[in-house]
């Protein structure tokens, strides 16, 4: 009966922590995303889903703090309203009372091991594809028949004649400025917008046109069957990298098969730390829910008596003392100077046996009563206040 009432409790906390953390996170993230599809016609469902794509992404790491506040928010309460005093008083230990927090913290870690094995890939590239798609239909949409469009920089379009529905136009001109010391016009008499989803990309497949390149003071003149020119979305979607896929979008088995069989990327030894880096972090993070799980016990027995408003704000101290020096690691680990084994797991072993000392000294009723700790020394600050006034 115990151990369902704290499972209750855990479970109702980590809902609340683990709503409330995402809902801040995607609510920073709809000024962004405004910016991104300002003038389109975006509607909430477009939104709602980009949201749920973007959802993985976010949980992998707030699962281990929410699993971290509830464990920590849970015997807070109970140390603080004397209930662990009373059952140590019936003859239980602490050690009696980790049945239901070590089965809420592998049930957490089990939730995160499928976050980032299969839910973060899915989420990326369907986030990826969603993105790919709004922005394709904008370009369909800014290039209206007789109006030269400049939505990416450096590039410009027009069409005399444009079928939205297929994306192909008649009497078509582009003018591409990007390339430093040299401007290139291309003139056809028809063309087609195709979007290529791997790369992110649009691409302007114009036929049976010319190309006139003016470059220091010359202009050269070239003929063409097919001409394809590349519109990158990077710059048309600010904030989102839509290059190749990245280590962090690829599923536990691509990075699996890469790492195993690196190809093309054998010779990059930057981009292989950062694969094996990612590897490391897909595990190191569900595996973080349950020892940080185990370090909260400790730490709320430690904050006992403190208001629960200053015990989140002591529980997200130490969890960003936890994940700055995962941040570390990671930068450690894809720069070479540490093995990315070591760089990622570090944080982990170092709370880990945090969570062992501390659960001993606690159980022998040995923490420390930081609470109690620093009202002595208000109190002493006082006394010696007053003895300074007489």
């Amino acid at each position: 009966m115990l151990h369902r009432q704290i499972f209750k409790e855990l479970s109702s906390l980590f809902s609340l922590c683990l709503g409330s953390l995402l809902s801040l996170i995607l609510i920073g993230r709809v000024l962004q995303l405004r910016e991104l599809f300002l003038g389109l016609e975006v509607g909430p469902a477009d939104m709602a889903m980009l949201f749920v794509y973007l959802g993985p992404f976010f949980l992998l790491l707030i699962v281990p703090i929410a699993c971290m506040l509830s464990v920590f928010l849970t015997f807070l309460r109970m140390s603080t309203d004397r209930e662990l005093v009373a059952l140590k008083a019936g003859g239980l230990s602490l050690y009696q009372l980790l049945p239901a927090p070590i089965i809420f913290c592998l049930l957490c870690t089990l939730f995160n091991m499928g976050i980032s094995m299969y839910g973060l890939s899915w989420g990326m590239g369907n986030f990826r594809s969603t993105i790919v798609d709004i922005v394709q239909t904008r370009a369909r949409i800014v290039i209206q028949p007789g109006v030269f469009n400049q939505s990416i920089p450096g590039i410009m379009v027009y069409a005399r004649k444009v079928d939205n529905a297929s994306g192909k136009m008649e009497e078509v001109m582009v003018e591409d400025s990007t390339r430093e010391g040299a401007t290139i016009a291309i003139t056809a008499p028809r063309g087609i917008i195709e979007t290529d989803k791997i790369r992110g990309d649009i691409l302007v497949r114009l036929a049976d046109g010319k190309v006139y390149r003016q470059q220091k003071g010359s202009v050269s003149v070239l003929s063409f069957r097919e001409y394809t020119v590349r519109l990158d979305l990077n710059k048309l979607v600010t904030g989102f990298d839509l290059g190749e896929v990245k280590p962090k979008e690829m599923s536990w088995t691509g990075l699996k098969k890469l790492y195993a069989a690196p190809g093309e990327f054998a010779d990059n030894l930057n981009y292989m730390r950062k694969v094996e880096v990612e590897m490391q972090k897909r595990l190191a993070l569900p595996i973080a829910c349950f020892i940080l799980g185990l370090f909260a016990m400790p730490l709320a027995c430690a904050f006992e008596g403190m208001e629960r408003q200053m015990g989140v704000i002591m529980a997200l101290v130490n969890f960003l003392v936890y994940y700055s020096l995962l941040s570390v690691g990671f930068s450690a680990g894809e720069s070479g100077t540490v093995s990315p084994v070591v760089g990622v797991w570090l944080p982990n072993l170092m709370f880990a046996i945090l969570a062992a000392v501390g659960l001993q000294r606690a159980a022998r009723e040995r923490s420390l009563n930081v609470v109690g700790m620093l009202k002595h020394a208000a109190f002493l600050h006082r006394r010696k206040e007053r003895a300074a006034c007489r």
